[in-house]
């Protein structure tokens, strides 16, 4: 199930749909990063080559698949 949060990407507000499984592992990953998650989407935005959503979906493969 997808759930749609708005977030701020450089002080632009969007809204962007995830499961709930990827909303804990951004939570998890910015708690670990001493970040927010809007912080660390910031972040996943600026490097991305698709869309937001699959652009994180990957970064949490990778993130995982490292450690």
């Amino acid at each position: 199930m997808l759930i749609k949060k708005s977030i701020s990407i450089k002080k632009h507000r969007t809204s962007l749909s995830l499961e709930k499984e990827f909303w804990n592992a951004l939570k998890i990953i910015a708690k670990e990063k001493k970040c927010s998650i809007e912080s660390l989407v910031t972040k996943i935005d600026s490097e991305r080559r698709a869309s937001l959503a699959s652009s994180i979906r990957v970064y949490l493969l990778k993130f995982y698949m490292k450690n």
